[in-house]
């Protein structure tokens, strides 16, 4: 679990200041894997009640832009985001109740698969989403 020097020591080597809504927004999404930025707001003001929705959407702005969270958008759904980066993991979205879970790449290292024709693009990532229905929604529609 990564506690807030970390934070900071990774926010000074993406030479990013350290402030208090960056620290927040990070221990946010440690906590809360995969959140929609309303989440990260809740989840923010709980520890500085002021913050404004703008700072919070900066934040997330300047992390992502530094690579320090990875914003995913799986389809027909909110922007999410979280602090595994750099590996090119893909995710499971159940389709009934939006639940979001991360898988490792299907074959080696990233980008995990390879295209029939990259048209002579040098790729380096891939984004997989597997839909399907999670443990918990498949029992409970086995309950009924």
């Amino acid at each position: 679990m990564r506690m807030a020097s970390d934070f900071e020591a990774q926010l000074r080597a993406a030479s990013l200041r350290v402030t208090r809504p960056r620290l927040a927004v990070l221990g946010a999404l440690r906590d809360h894997a995969h959140v929609d930025t309303d989440t990260v707001i809740s989840l923010v003001r709980a520890e500085l009640p002021r913050v404004s929705h703008q700072a919070v959407y900066d934040v997330l702005r300047a992390l992502t832009t530094a690579g320090l969270v990875r914003r995913i958008e799986p389809a027909g759904a909110a922007a999410r985001y979280e602090l595994r980066v750099g590996d090119n993991h893909h995710h499971l979205v159940c389709r009934s109740c939006g639940m979001i879970a991360d898988v490792d790449c299907a074959v080696g290292e990233a980008p995990c698969l390879t295209a029939s024709d990259d048209q002579g693009f040098v790729i380096d990532e891939a984004e997989v989403v597997y839909w399907g229905t999670c443990p918990d929604c498949t029992n409970q529609r086995s309950a009924q």
